[in-house]
């Protein structure tokens, strides 16, 4: 792969940005219950990596939502489990597509130039929405986080995986996003293995700090309760490492 850096100037599509917002904010207003807690502990602003668990095709809406900056997304570059408009609106944001189960380095390169200008990234450190659990994190975001020395900000969401069910049911959902405190920055020593191991636990500890923003039954991999662990055994196996993402 070229070493060519690909430079986005944020913020960027300002205009059909801050309409997709307002939009954005009537649906979830109209359609959920939507509660955010933590507000004290955004931060000012950029560079600051967004994090959060994902278990909907909705979360992308929500964290925009929950959120105050101009954002970049990172999100794969197929969206199977999103309907067509799902899609259709992400493209028209212009978030910076990845191709899981390949280092996906371009799309990093982008987000790392992002956060240079002082800039907000949001990624989703599990790298899909295959489950309904926690899993352990791709490379990707301890990678950013360590290259970029930003501050990391996790998010706990609850709730959107029953907003259509509910609506097809006659009421709104209650949808949380729960704000922790910001992480980092990350250095790390060493190279060869010593320096995966240390990226490995910076993803872990992010992932655990996620955990405690959500519900117990929802945390999977991070659980305390080897019941809940057992049950999300399986969900940790990556579809795009079989299946490269292109």
């Amino acid at each position: 792969m070229s070493d060519e850096r690909c430079v986005v100037r944020y913020p960027r599509r300002v205009f059909i940005r801050g309409v997709l917002r307002g939009l954005n904010r009537v649906l979830l207003a109209l359609l959920t219950h939507f509660e955010v807690t933590g507000q004290e502990n955004l931060p000012d602003g950029g560079p600051l990596l967004v994090v959060m668990n994902h278990f909907s095709y909705t979360d992308p809406a929500i964290v925009l939502r929950a959120t105050p900056w101009p954002l970049e997304g990172l999100g794969g570059f197929r969206l199977p489990n999103a309907p067509f408009w799902g899609g259709w609106i992400l493209k028209l944001w212009g978030y910076l597509p990845l191709h899981r189960g390949t280092g996906a380095r371009g799309a990093l390169r982008v987000a790392e130039d992002v956060l240079a200008q002082g800039g907000v990234v949001g990624i989703a450190p599990e790298g899909g929405a295959w489950a309904t659990v926690l899993r352990p994190p791709r490379p990707g975001t301890s990678f950013l986080a360590v290259r970029s020395q930003a501050r990391i900000l996790p998010l706990g969401i609850d709730g959107a995986l029953d907003i259509f069910p509910s609506l097809r049911q006659g009421h709104r959902a209650h949808v949380t996003v729960r704000i922790g405190q910001p992480l980092g920055p990350f250095c790390v020593e060493g190279r060869g293995q010593e320096r995966r191991r240390q990226l490995d636990e910076i993803g872990h500890q992010i992932m655990r700090e996620i955990a405690s923003l959500i519900p117990p039954e929802r945390r999977g991999y991070y659980s305390d309760d080897p019941a809940v662990r057992a049950a999300a055994r399986g969900t940790e196996i990556y579809p795009w490492d079989a299946e490269p993402d292109f």
